[in-house]
């Protein structure tokens, strides 16, 4: 699981070109809403560590952030080939993150 939200975005085109499943989390490195829901992320992934972490930077004017509509931190949006299966925002719970990687299993 990655820990720090990375400043270099990955283009549109290169997540909608990902082959299986994927989390992309946005959010910031600041932000006190993302780090009180790394414990849940971190709870919730032990399960999943084959599925691949892209953890990136948001904030106004990052194009990867508006192509995905977001609006609040921590957004985790859980892709199968890239394409969205399941979306977050703000997760209360580990349980809440758990059942969206098995949509994202189920999607499969």
């Amino acid at each position: 699981m990655e820990q720090l939200y990375h400043a270099a975005a990955p283009a549109r085109a290169e997540i909608d070109a990902l082959r299986g499943p994927a989390l992309l989390e946005f959010g910031a490195n600041w932000c006190g809403y993302c780090r009180a829901a790394q414990p849940l992320l971190a709870e919730a992934y032990a399960g999943h560590v084959a599925v691949p972490h892209i953890k990136v930077e948001d904030g106004p004017g990052r194009a990867l952030g508006r192509s995905f509509r977001v609006k609040l931190w921590p957004t985790l949006v859980f892709l199968r080939d890239g394409q969205e299966v399941a979306r977050l925002v703000r997760p209360g719970s580990a349980e809440e993150i758990r059942q969206a990687f098995a949509q994202l299993t189920a999607a499969a």
